[in-house]
């Protein structure tokens, strides 16, 4: 009898021999931790000051181990510290991120969708969704969604925004990636193992365009197939619909295996873009300010003067142009910057210039969308058939 964390770590000839039973012993479902702490509680009950009980730890303790569990409730009982919903949450963060070894970072829940300026349509559609999974009412959801847009736009900030609405778990995927051989597939079915067991759960992944991998198995002794068989089949099991909520981040959806992207698994694609009148400008102008506290002194001057001299920035832009204006203004021994400080730092600021490259995350955002309603006016009307020539066009200029 041999017993691995990961099935990965053993010689596969072995593991995938016919006089082999390979048996999963998965992380323990609710009914299990319930069991388990009420049989850990009979031998050291909660010190007097808890606020939950043994069916509320069970509901509250997804994703660690049974030795994690018992290590929670014998240290609380050894030091007669009371068990708290705030202590649990704090500690049940720590014992998952270090399972997962820095491979998984939890989104704290401090911005949430009221603070998003622009993108109104996406917005709504994220807000729906948040109302649906406070509701209960998960299988009303697709199993992901995809957001698209060029850089700057704001996809991380929209995704972690909708982390604070829906009152559940949200992660961010980090690299899992490996140079050793095998281990890439461990670290991943080892996150996956642990997904499943904190379900319901909201999934991020940034960058999921270079993170996923493909079916390609060219040159890397198929280590990318394997990484996508193995999330394309937790994102298409039907029976995870609800529970497991991806988020795919991209800037170039097209790079995005079809399999991933399908109706089944990541189905819904949004689409963002720069902001496009001043209306939209100013809105994200002034929600910036909730982001990165920066009031200016007085504010009607600074508004109009943006307005006049800020066109075409994107959400990135505007922010770094926000902190700026803090920054010039502290040197100057004042608390807030003022309209002067505004000019100066917009007369001087340059944007990162990368047109083409810009103008084909764009367009194939547009293709990418699934929504009418998401898309500005001049690409609503656009003929699809000509984005698609351009997007050719501007990729054999860039040698992509």
């Amino acid at each position: 009898m041999l017993v691995t964390e990961s099935a990965i770590e053993l010689n596969q000839d072995l593991v995938q021999h016919p006089g082999v039973a390979s048996i999963a012993i998965p992380l323990p479902d609710r009914d299990e931790r319930a069991a388990f702490i009420t049989a850990q509680l009979e031998e050291s009950p909660l010190s007097s000051g808890s606020d939950v009980t043994a069916e509320a730890l069970a509901g509250l303790t997804s994703g660690p181990k049974r030795i994690q569990l018992q290590s929670l409730l014998l240290h609380a009982a050894r030091n007669r510290k009371p068990l708290t919903v705030k202590y649990l949450s704090a500690r049940k963060k720590e014992m998952i991120e270090a399972e997962a070894t820095g491979m998984l970072e939890f989104v704290e829940g401090k911005y949430n969708l009221t603070m998003v300026a622009g993108s109104a349509a996406a917005k709504q559609e994220l807000q729906d969704a948040a109302a649906l999974i406070k509701q209960g009412r998960t299988d009303s959801l697709p199993m992901g969604y995809v957001i698209a847009g060029p850089v700057g736009s704001g996809k991380t900030f929209l995704t972690t925004c909708f982390a604070g609405d829906v009152g559940i778990p949200t992660v961010i995927l980090k690299n899992f990636r490996s140079m050793w051989q095998g281990q890439t597939e461990g670290n991943l079915e080892r996150l996956l193992a642990l997904l499943k067991a904190m379900s319901p759960i909201v999934v991020i992944v940034d960058e999921a365009d270079a993170q996923l991998g493909d079916r390609s198995s060219s040159g890397d002794s198929g280590m990318d197939n394997r990484v996508f068989e193995q999330i394309a089949q937790l994102m298409g099991n039907i029976e995870r619909g609800g529970k497991v909520l991806w988020f795919l981040l991209t800037c170039r959806p097209d790079l995005l295996p079809v399999d991933l992207k399908r109706q089944g698994r990541a189905e819904e694609h949004l689409a963002l873009f720069y902001p496009e009148s001043d209306e939209d400008r100013l809105a994200m102008f002034r929600a910036m300010q909730k982001k990165t506290p920066t009031k200016f002194d007085p504010p009607e001057p600074s508004e109009k003067l943006f307005v006049d001299h800020a066109s075409r920035l994107s959400g990135a832009d505007i922010e770094a142009i926000r902190v700026r204006s803090k920054m010039r203004a502290q040197l100057g021994g004042r608390a807030t910057p003022d309209a002067e400080d505004l000019r100066l730092v917009i007369e001087d600021f340059i944007p990162a210039s990368y047109p083409a490259e810009i103008e084909l995350q764009n367009l194939v955002a547009v293709l990418e969308c699934t929504s009418k309603s998401l898309l500005p006016d001049r690409y609503r009307r656009a003929d699809r058939a000509g984005i698609a020539a351009k997007v050719q066009q501007l990729k054999m200029l860039l040698g992509d």
